[in-house]
């Protein structure tokens, strides 16, 4: 300024006038003098005014109309030349600024003028510049014409015109507003009085604007002017759209009504830069206008519009989508209002709808556009896709990133930064043709529509949400604060509500308008996309608008644009039903109307060229061959993983979807899950092998690292979050359990894994999610599909341990509520079938104890049933794993456990007691029961305390809900019930199928009650005793009785089975052997214990009846193992050991009885201690009860009891069976033996009361038992060589018994004595077997002697062999004589006939003699008879009056002669000694005769001596030999015995002590006979000798002869010896008549006949007498 005002610039300024005017005044002379006459007035106005002022310019600028005049008349000319002078002279004034409003007006004027006439465009536009820029006095209509001015010239034909005018307008407007803000900053010191204005405030009046800012509302702004833009302006935007609208590309110009209406693009660029003002600064004025501008503006996007066209509106509407406030305004102008155009809706549409049609429209441009987009790419329009193709091939190809869909291939081309439209094509001011528009730019800038779109929309509501959400917050903090909200406060929260209930509808509007649209045009991108960065903006505003969705809650939408990005992320056309099935899904694939626009959704097509960098096999159910997986699938991946990772809170029910994607993603990838959930690269297991390029190989572990960590920002999601997460896993692993079906292909274990480490991360809040969690796992747990099961079983099982070891607030110690719920999974698990599922639980228990086992506390019921639940049929290695979890227990935790839990212990370790698959568990089973014993017993007082406390509070709450309480053994304190159910469960064991393990249990058994049984209350006992002893001895009696009888087979092959327990029942047999010999010890030495039980007798009968059903029972050991048993309690009368005899208290009176017999086995393997003496023990019961001095009667009841039992033992197992076959059972000697020695201790108790009917049943036993053979293959060891002449054990038993009886009734009273005869009879009936073994039944026996000679085959079918009854008989025979030598004169002996029957029974083996079965015991028999007699038949002559012996002589006579008179041949062996012998005894026999009878034949009945008579007479002549050899034939004649008789018989025929005459007749008559028969024995021979000519005669003959010889020789000496008066003359009669005959044998040739012959003859010597003179007659 100061430059124009100083007075040299004034100076020049004057000068330079005068010469413009007079150069001016020159150009017109000729020709227009009007022109020159005001140049020269001019001339001289201008020196007038600076010669009078002294402010030149200021008085210039007063004059400047005249002053200016004659120039703008000179511009009137038109001509050239003047025009430009003038217009220069006109610059130069406004320069210096003194040019007037008015003179300036008239500038303009001529200014339009000229433009008119299309005069100087240029220069005009110069002027006006210079006009409105130096100064401000141009306002109102004068600068509107200015501006007009410029704009007509805008449209010329000249393109530098144009371009200037462009420039001019842009200046010109600009200085507008300067001009307005410089005058308000003057003005701003002055305050206005605000003018108050009737009517409508909008419409104020211009007056009150200053004039700078009047022109700045002229151009537009303020309020008063809003009118002219609605009235004027938008009209006229409107009407210039019309041509645009109607044009149809392609439709010929001939059909257009006229020309002019086709599009033009300088105006249509131009419309559309003012819209895109008006509706940028006039929104809020020109709303219904805005409105039909956008609905006209998005018709501009339609494929049918020229491309230059669609590109010009698609830079506008990246204006608006840039300003998201805008694009609010109009949501809740016109989406929001009911009648109106959803306008926001139709503008995304229009965009999805443009980059549609530019995919399936390819454009169809000019030639020069089809090469210029050629250009811009690496080859020609034809070869880009094909090269677009190669990408993955051709390495060194790098093509422009762009799009490619169908083989359309647009690129992408760079257009702008984001969030700012910068516009190419509304700009180019200057062009008038259209442009060409490359190819790409439309899809570029409409994609950077959406892109801006989605980010403005996102960023501000997501602001505005923040802030509602914290205010929110800071509110309800106050309102919560102690402190009283005021009225005020609570209002201004209801006010905000509102207003968040409004913003939120907005939002809601703005995201439901939108989504669809921008959802198809994202997708269709995503699916085109070549370009990384691309991709990933599309996928950015995908997971922003899917956040934003689930932030609003807008549940379809967000599955819908998360569904979008699944479906991007997994390989073209992969069947996944999820994405298929759900609402969002309804979209996919099909089109769908919005607003009647079509949109098609386009799914994914297969052609998109991708590198391709994994190759795997799909999750199906059916393998369908591989599937390739694209770097952009992995791009959507990460996309995926960080919608879940970063917005998890908002997914809700699609994480569904997002699992389900990952799930396939994962399972392409050939990730597996390892520890703790977390997925690794591993290898697919089955189909063809999963192919992952190096690409991808790097990326997987940080994949697997960014699924671990969405999986542990699960930690940070709300409640209800993370239950739809869990829930959506669990639906996930349903499908793919579903899946795993009846298959064995490698399930997907995604969402297992995922499972545990979302529980892992959580276990701070575990008990919200623990159930579904547990739930679900464990239901995996029980698929058919191992792997599956497997993984479900490792998930389920870390999180158990884990959430175990975590440090939980308050910690498990004190919230045992918590860990129950933790240990209870495990405990479900036990219901599962699968073994490795049930190995997986026992390891994690097994792990839990070694960790976690001191503090279980609560959960231990629940542990220790884990290990119960295992079943036999589960497979060893599963027992073996619970076992030794228990054995863990029992070693190290049992004093950490509370003691309730300790029947568990006991019943699970029975319970691997019962096992049968590993004999060694069940066995160290039982060892661990023992201990379990040994830890009750020295933890004792410990225990019980505590189970009493506890029993009373169980008891206290069953009082206060009045119910009882229900435990096994109720009665029992508890600390006893502990030890029943031990009992009670080795009991269990004790019948056992397998021997092994009821051997181990019976023993453990019985030492633990004999160990610790003292601990017991004593009223305790009563249960051990009936529910524990005797129950198990029940059942062992009823299994052992219907054992299988088959062989069993060695086991195993290479363990051989002894032949002793080769069958079921034999080995059945040792555990009742085991039992029965248990429970009899503990009644021995716990008598004192049981007997003050009030049913002690009862128990008695019990057992007794036990011991007998044992004893009968068809097997040796167990029945021999009965009577042991029963031999031991009939032992006992109290259980004192030596080592521990009371010191007998005073007041007590104890009787310590001799023990009978030695103690059967001393009880326990270990010594027994008992705690306290017996004598305390007695002391303790006798404060209440009297001392136990057990009363006699009650004993003697016991013992009569044990000798019923005894007796049926007895009879029951001897007696013989009826039918025999290889299966008899037949008795054991060793068991007859034990029967028969129980006796005499037995019958010491019950002496008093024995009485006659006792002793025929004990006889029938005693007979019965030594009747019963042996088995062959038992004999050698039992029977004594045939030689030695040995009793056996049995025989000696019953010997013993009847001697014990014998000793008895010897010092009993009187009527004890009438039982001699019994026992005699029972003596004489076992001397019987001498002769004639006793019968067995039917049975067959072999006697010994034949035994000896077969060797006997020990595997030979059994054969029954007789006992060798010889020593037995013997040796009974010889007790007999010893008795009868006592008791001969009783009167009980005389009366029953003690001696017949003696003599009765000695007749049998002496008249076999030679054919007993042993030759000793015809002597044996001899020499008793000899001594009996000489003991009887005194007494039996004492008694002959009586007639009680009358019956005896006949059987004596017949006795003597059956012995002397034998049919019994000698054997041939016999040898000449032995001979002699025997006849020496025969001697003694008739030595007997002749001096105990004969002599006393006075008191003998007549018949016997009589037949005595005969058998002597038949004696002296009787030859008892049939065979013997010439040398022994003398001897064997029995001479010695013939000569006895003869003399013995002459001695008595001839004896002078006849006292009768009869007796003389007698012995008359038998010589008499006796000559006779000699004289027929000699005829005989003689005869035969006479017809056998030189034959010999018979052996037999030729003996019978020599003896008839023998004989007479003899008889003639006895005679000669006789007194002469006792020998009657007729016998020398016969005698002498012999004598022929004798004479007449002289001619046999036998020499022994002639030497007998000789002997003979000889004695008659002495009868050759001369005769006497008197001639006696025979006759007289």
């Amino acid at each position: 300024m100061s430059g124009t005002n100083s007075p040299e610039a004034v100076k020049k300024l004057l000068e330079n006038m005068q010469s413009d005017l007079r150069a001016l005044s020159l150009e017109c002379k000729k020709k227009f003098p009007p022109v020159k006459e005001a140049a020269e007035s001019g001339i001289i106005k201008v020196k007038t005014i600076a010669a009078r002022n002294t402010e030149i310019l200021a008085a210039l600028k007063e004059n400047s109309s005249e002053v200016v005049q004659p120039f703008l008349m000179g511009c009137g000319t038109k001509e050239p030349k003047i025009t430009q002078l003038c217009l220069a002279a006109v610059q130069r004034l406004m320069s210096h600024e003194v040019v007037s409003e008015t003179a300036a007006g008239n500038i303009i004027n001529m200014l339009w003028q000229l433009m008119e006439n299309s005069l100087e465009e240029l220069k005009l536009l110069q002027t006006v510049l210079v006009l409105l820029t130096t100064n401000t006095v141009v306002h109102d209509e004068a600068l509107s014409k200015a501006i007009v001015l410029c704009f007509r010239l805008h449209f010329t034909k000249d393109n530098i015109t144009n371009n200037t005018a462009a420039a001019t307008v842009r200046q010109v407007v600009t200085v507008v507003f300067e001009r307005m803000v410089a005058e308000d900053e003057r003005h701003r010191d002055i305050i206005e009085q605000p003018i108050l204005v009737q009517g409508n405030s909008n419409r104020r009046s211009v007056s009150t604007l200053k004039p700078c800012a009047k022109d700045a509302y002229m151009l537009f702004q303020h309020q008063e002017f809003s009118f002219l833009l609605k009235e004027r302006v938008c009209p006229l935007v409107i009407k210039l759209f019309s041509p645009n609208i109607k044009f149809r590309q392609g439709s010929g110009s001939s059909s257009s009504p006229a020309p002019v209406e086709k599009p033009y693009f300088p105006i249509c660029m131009r419309l559309l830069r003012v819209v895109s003002v008006l509706i940028k600064q006039f929104y809020s004025l020109l709303v219904t206008e805005c409105e039909i501008f956008l609905s006209l503006l998005v018709k501009f996007l339609d494929a049918d519009k020229p491309q230059w066209l669609r590109a010009v509106a698609v830079e506008s509407i990246h204006r608006l989508c840039v300003q998201p406030q805008l694009l609010r305004s109009f949501c809740q102008s016109y989406d929001m209002k009911q009648h109106s155009t959803k306008v926001f809706r139709d503008i995304v549409n229009a965009l999805g709808s443009l980059i549609q049609s530019l995919f399936l429209v390819p454009p169809t441009g000019t030639p020069a556009a089809a090469n210029q987009a050629g250009s811009s790419n690496s080859g020609g329009p034809v070869s880009a896709p094909a090269n677009s193709g190669m990408l993955g091939i051709g390495g060194g190809v790098t093509l422009l990133p762009a799009f490619e869909y169908r083989g359309t291939w647009i690129p992408i081309l760079t257009i702008t930064v984001q969030g700012s439209a910068k516009a190419t094509y509304l700009e180019m001011l200057d062009k008038v043709e259209p442009p060409n528009i490359p190819e790409g730019y439309a899809m570029s800038v409409a994609f950077h529509c959406l892109l801006d779109l989605v980010r403005g929309i996102t960023s501000m509501i997501e602001e505005e949400l923040g802030k509602v959400e914290t205010e929110y917050q800071v509110t309800t903090e106050a309102a919560s604060s102690p402190t009283q909200s005021s009225e005020q406060e609570s209002q201004s929260t209801s006010d905000q509500m509102d207003k968040e209930i409004v913003s939120r509808a907005v939002w809601e509007e703005m995201v439901n308008a939108c989504w669809c649209g921008l959802l198809a045009a994202l997708s269709l991108l995503l699916d085109a996309s070549t370009d990384e960065a691309a991709t990933e903006n599309i996928l950015k505003a995908e997971l922003t608008m899917a956040a934003l969705c689930g932030r609003l809650g807008l549940v379809t939408s967000r599955d819908a644009f998360i569904t979008a990005i699944c479906k991007g992320s997994l390989p073209p056309h992969y069947a996944l039903t999820i994405l298929n099935t759900t609402t969002a899904a309804a979209l996919s694939n099909k089109s769908y109307s919005i607003q009647g626009q079509s949109v098609m959704m386009i799914s994914p097509s297969s052609e998109s060229h991708q590198q391709v960098v994994a190759v795997g096999q799909p999750l199906a159910g059916q393998p369908q061959g591989t599937v390739m997986l694209t770097s952009k699938n992995i791009q959507c991946m990460r996309t995926l993983l960080n919608l879940a990772h970063c917005h998890g809170a908002v997914l809700g029910t699609s994480w569904q979807l997002v699992l389900a994607t990952l799930q396939h993603l994962v399972w392409i990838l050939g990730l597996k899950p390892s520890s703790g959930g977390a997925l690794k690269p591993g290898r697919a297991v089955e189909g063809p092998s999963t192919v992952l390029t190096t690409a991808v190989m790097t990326d997987l572990p940080v994949i697997s690292n960014i699924l671990s960590r969405l999986f542990e920002s699960s930690q940070y999601l709300d409640d209800v979050s993370l239950h739809h997460l869990i829930n959506a896993l669990c639906s996930l692993s349903l499908e793919a359990m579903d899946m795993a079906y009846g298959n064995n292909k490698e399930p997907s274990l995604f969402a297992v894994a995922k499972l545990l480490e979302t529980g892992l991360v959580n276990m701070h809040r575990i008990e919200i999610l623990w159930r579904p969690l547990t739930g679900h796992l464990l239901e995996v747990c029980q698929h058919p599909n191992s792997r599956m099961r497997e993984w479900g079983a490792e998930a389920l099982t870390s999180l158990i341990k884990a959430g175990l070891t975590f440090n939980h607030d308050p910690p498990l110690s004190q919230n045992q509520r918590l860990q129950l719920l933790l240990l209870n999974p495990l405990k479900e698990m036990s219901s599962i079938n699968h073994p490795d599922i049930r190995l997986k639980q026992l390891e994690c228990v097994l792990q839990i104890l070694q960790s976690q086992g001191d503090s279980l506390g609560p959960g231990w019921p629940l542990v220790l049933g884990v290990m119960g639940a295992i079943r036999n049929d589960q497979g060893e290695s599963l027992i073996r794993t619970a076992f030794q979890c228990l054995q863990l227990v029992v070693t190290d935790f049992l004093p950490t456990m509370p003691c309730t839990c300790l029947q568990i212990v006991v019943d699970v370790a029975g319970s691997f007691g019962l096992h049968n698959q590993e004999l060694n568990i069940s066995l160290t089973s039982i060892g661990l029961l023992w201990n379990i014993s040994d830890y009750f017993f020295q933890r004792g007082e410990v225990i019980e305390k505590e189970l009493n406390k506890e029993e009373a509070a169980q008891q206290k709450q069953a009082e206060e809900k009045g119910v009882l309480l229900h435990r096994p053994f109720h009665p029992a304190p508890p600390f006893d019930c502990l030890w029943l159910c031990l009992y009670a469960k080795l009991g269990e064991l004790c019948v056992d199928p397998r021997p092994a393990v009821r051997k181990s249990a019976g023993q453990t058994l019985f030492s633990t009650i004999g160990a610790h049984g003292t601990l017991l209350q004593h009223s305790t006992w009563h249960t051990v005793i009936w529910k524990v002893l005797f129950h198990l001895l029940d059942r062992v009696r009823e299994s052992s009785t219907t054992a299988d009888k088959e062989k069993i087979e060695s086991g195993g092959g290479n363990i051989l089975i002894h032949h002793s327990r080769d069958t079921a029942e034999k080995q059945w047999a040792e555990t009742w052997v085991l039992t029965l010999a248990g429970v009899a010890r503990i009644f021995n030495t716990r008598r004192y214990l049981l007997q003050p039980l009030g049913d002690f007798s009862r128990a008695w009968d019990v057992l007794l009846d036990h011991i007998q059903s044992a004893a009968l029972s068809k097997n040796n050991e167990v029945s021999l193992a009965a009577l042991k048993s029963f031999q031991e309690i009939l032992q006992i009368v109290s259980p004192v050991r030596d080592s521990d005899k009371p010191e007998t208290p005073p007041a007590i009176n104890v009787t310590v009885p001799v023990l009978i017999g030695s103690m059967s086995g001393s009880g326990l393997s270990r010594p027994f201690v008992r705690t306290d003496s017996i004598g305390e023990r007695l002391g303790r019961y006798s404060s209440s009860e009297p001392p136990i001095v057990t009363d006699e009667l009650e004993d003697l009841n016991l013992w009569w009891a044990a000798w019923n039992t005894w007796y049926r033992i007895g009879s029951e197992s001897t007696k013989p069976p009826v039918t025999f076959d290889k299966l008899t059972f037949i008795p054991s000697q060793p068991f007859l033996t034990a029967l028969i020695q129980i006796f005499p201790a037995l019958y010491q108790h019950i002496k008093t009361g024995f009485n006659m009917d006792d002793l025929q049943k004990l006889g029938v036993i005693l007979h019965s038992a030594v009747s019963v053979p042996i088995s062959s293959d038992a004999s050698p060891f039992i029977l004594p060589s045939y030689t030695e002449a040995v009793l056996t054990s049995l025989q000696e038993a019953v010997l013993t018994a009847l001697d014990v009886l014998q000793k008895a009734i010897c010092v009993g009273s009187e009527n004890m004595q009438i039982m001699y005869p019994a026992i005699f009879d029972q003596l004489l009936a076992f001397v019987e077997f001498s002769c004639k073994p006793p019968q067995y039944g039917q049975l067959e026996t072999k006697h010994i002697a034949n035994a000896k000679y077969n060797q006997i085959q020990l595997f030979a079918p059994a054969e029954w062999v007789a006992l060798n009854y010889v020593p037995f008989a013997e040796r009974s025979l010889e007790v007999v004589v010893d008795l009868y030598q006592k008791t001969a004169c009783h009167k009980a002996v005389v009366n029953e006939k003690v001696l017949q029957n003696i003599i009765k029974t000695l007749r049998v083996p002496l008249s076999l003699k030679y054919s007993c079965p042993s030759e000793s015991t015809w002597k044996l028999a001899v020499s008793s008879l000899l001594k009996v007699l000489s003991i009887g038949l005194p007494v039996a002559r004492q008694h002959a009056s009586s007639g009680k012996f009358d019956s005896m002589w006949p059987e004596l006579a017949n006795t003597f002669e059956d012995f002397l008179f034998t049919k019994s041949i000698p054997p041939d062996n016999l040898s000449i000694q032995e001979f002699q012998r025997n006849e020496s005894i025969d001697v003694e026999v008739v030595q007997l005769i002749s001096t105990e009878i004969l002599p006393y034949a006075n008191f003998i009945p007549k018949e016997f001596v009589g037949q005595i008579m005969t058998m002597l007479n038949k004696g002296s002549i009787h030859s008892q030999s049939s065979s013997f050899t010439e040398a022994e034939i003398d001897i064997r004649l029995r001479e010695e015995f013939s000569k006895m008789c003869f003399e013995t018989l002459l001695q008595f025929s001839f004896s002078n002590k006849v006292t009768t005459p009869q007796e003389g007749y007698i012995s008359r008559m038998a010589l008499s006979v006796l000559l006779k028969r000699s004289q027929d024995v000699l005829h005989r021979y003689i005869e035969d000798e006479r017809l056998s000519g030189k034959c010999p005669l018979p052996r037999q003959q030729v003996t019978e002869i020599i003896f008839v010889l023998k004989a007479v020789s003899t008889l003639i000496d006895s005679l000669k010896k006789t007194q002469p008066e006792n020998v009657d003359g007729n016998t020398w009669a016969q005698v002498i008549a012999l004598y022929p005959t004798l004479v007449e044998c002289i001619t046999c040739s036998s020499s022994e006949v002639c030497s007998a012959l000789k002997d003979a003859l000889v004695p008659f010597k002495d009868f050759m007498q001369p005769p006497a003179s008197k001639v006696q007659n025979g006759e007289s």
